[in-house]
C-alpha cells in the first residue's frame, strides 16, 4: 500500500476530457500507478462554463484512477490553460548588500521583476527564471554566493484570470479535493515530453488540445514565451461532422480511428463506413475524402503556430525544432505536415521519465497529466488552495519565490 506522502496526483481539466494521473514517488523515480479519464462537457476553450458538469466529470475520472491505484486521492496538481492565461517577459534589478548574493537578494529581485502593472482581474501564477546578471555578466544560472554590487534577473511571468482559477478550485473542492498548486498546462506538458538538451538548444512545444492549442518556447534551458491559440481538435471534429453529415460523437470516433493529415498518403482504394443522421443507413466513403476535410484545418492550425513563433521573435533560437503533443496529434502524418508548414524539424511528443503503467500513459493525450505529476514530485512543500480564502493568490506569491530559488 502506497504511503500518502509518496503519492502525487495530476488533474488535467481539458475541454474534451478530464484525466487524473496518480504517481508514486519511489527510490528509482516516479511510477504511474493509476489513470482515470472521462469526457469533459463543462468546459469551452479551457474555461469552465458549467460547474455541475465539470464536477461530475472530475469525480468519475478521479474514482477510476483511485480504483486502479488502490489509494484515496486528497490533493491534486491542477492544470490551467486557454484564454485565461497570458505570459510576458520582465526584468528586475536590485543592489547587492555586502557585495555577496544571498537568498535575500534573490527574493528581492523576484519582487522587483514581478512589480509590473497587470489588470485587476488577473494575478501572477508563475514567475519562471531565465537568467541572472551580476554587474553586466549575463548567462548566470545560479548566482548564490557570487560577488557583485548589482543583481538583475530576467524572468517569464504567467498571469491567470482570477475567476477562471477560482472556478477550477471550486470544482475540485466540491469533489473533496484540495488543490496543491495550479500549473500552466503547456509548462506541465513540457515536463513530460521535452529533454534537457532540447530546452538548452531551443525548442517549441505545441500542445494541441480539444479547444485550444498551447505553445511554450524554450531557449538556453528556460521558458521564454507562452501563448494560447483558440483553435484545436474540436474544430477538426466539427469539420468532419459537417463534411460527412454524421453525428459529432461519430465524427470524433472517425477522426481518431481513420484520420490522416495528408490526403496524398492515402490509397484510393481505402474506404470507411460513415453513420448517417436521422436514422438513415450508413454510407461507405473513400478515406481520402476524410483526409481532404482534415488536411486544410491542420494546415491552418500550424500556420497560426508558425505566425505566433515568428511574432515572438524567437524563431531563430529554436534549433531543436518543434515537439507536438496532445490528443489531436495522433493523426497519421501530422508531424510530416507540420514540417512542411513550419519549415523546421517536428516530432511527436510522448510522456517519458516515468515508470509503472508506462504502456498505458504513453500517449500524447496524457502528456499534460504526466507532466503535472512530475511537476508535483519536484515540489515537496505543497500549498493547499481553497476557494474560501480571502486572498487566493497570497500563497502563490510565497510558493513562487520558493520555486524561483529552487528552479536551478
Amino acid at each position: 500500500m502506497a504511503r500518502r506522502e509518496d503519492i502525487v496526483v495530476g488533474l488535467d481539466i481539458g475541454t474534451t476530457k478530464i484525466a487524473c494521473i496518480i504517481g508514486e514517488v519511489g527510490p528509482e523515480g516516479m511510477d504511474i500507478i493509476g489513470i482515470g479519464s472521462h469526457p469533459s462537457t463543462g468546459l469551452r476553450k479551457g474555461v469552465v462554463i458549467n460547474i455541475d458538469a465539470t464536477i461530475n466529470s472530475i469525480k468519475k475520472a478521479v474514482e477510476e484512477a483511485e480504483l486502479m491505484a488502490g489509494v484515496e486521492v486528497n490533493s491534486v496538481y491542477a492544470g490551467i490553460a486557454g484564454g485565461p492565461t497570458k505570459g510576458f517577459n520582465s526584468h528586475g534589478i536590485v543592489a547587492v548588500k555586502n557585495k555577496e548574493v544571498r537568498t535575500e537578494e534573490l527574493a528581492r529581485v523576484v519582487d522587483a521583476a514581478s512589480a509590473v502593472a497587470i489588470p485587476m482581474d488577473r494575478e501572477v501564477l508563475h514567475v519562471i527564471p531565465q537568467e541572472y546578471i551580476i554587474d553586466e555578466q549575463d548567462g548566470i544560472k545560479d548566482p548564490l554566493g557570487m560577488s557583485g554590487v548589482r543583481l538583475e534577473a530576467k524572468v517569464h511571468i504567467v498571469t491567470a484570470s482570477v475567476t477562471s482559477a477560482q472556478n477550477i478550485i471550486k470544482c475540485a473542492n466540491a469533489c473533496g479535493l484540495h488543490v496543491s498548486d495550479i500549473v500552466l498546462e503547456q509548462l506541465a506538458s513540457s515536463e513530460a515530453v521535452l529533454s534537457e538538451d532540447e530546452k538548452e538548444l531551443g525548442v517549441a512545444v505545441v500542445d494541441i488540445g480539444g479547444g485550444t492549442t498551447d505553445i511554450a518556447i524554450f531557449s538556453q534551458g528556460s521558458i521564454v514565451h507562452t501563448a494560447v491559440l483558440s483553435i484545436g481538435g474540436n474544430h477538426l471534429t466539427n469539420d468532419i461532422a459537417v463534411g460527412l453529415r454524421t453525428p459529432m460523437a461519430e465524427a470524433e470516433r472517425i477522426k481518431h480511428a481513420y484520420g490522416c493529415a495528408m490526403a496524398n498518403r492515402i490509397s484510393p482504394t481505402e474506404t470507411i463506413e460513415v453513420p448517417s443522421v436521422g436514422g438513415r443507413p450508413p454510407r461507405v466513403l473513400s478515406r481520402a475524402i476524410l483526409s481532404e476535410i482534415i488536411e486544410p484545418r491542420v494546415e491552418e492550425i500550424f500556420a497560426f503556430v508558425g505566425r505566433e513563433i515568428i511574432e515572438s521573435g524567437y524563431e531563430e533560437l529554436i534549433a531543436s525544432g518543434v515537439v507536438i503533443t496532445g490528443g489531436t496529434t495522433v493523426l497519421d502524418y501530422m508531424p510530416e505536415l507540420a514540417e512542411e508548414v513550419l519549415g523546421m524539424p517536428v516530432r511527436r511528443g510522448f510522456p517519458k521519465g516515468v515508470g509503472g503503467l508506462i504502456d498505458v500513459v504513453r500517449h500524447p493525450k496524457f502528456a499534460t497529466g504526466v507532466g503535472l505529476v512530475r511537476y508535483g514530485a519536484r515540489h515537496e512543500e505543497r500549498e493547499i488552495f481553497k476557494i474560501q480564502e480571502e486572498n487566493l493568490y497570497a500563497k502563490v506569491t510565497t510558493r513562487m519565490k520558493q520555486w524561483f530559488s529552487e528552479f536551478f
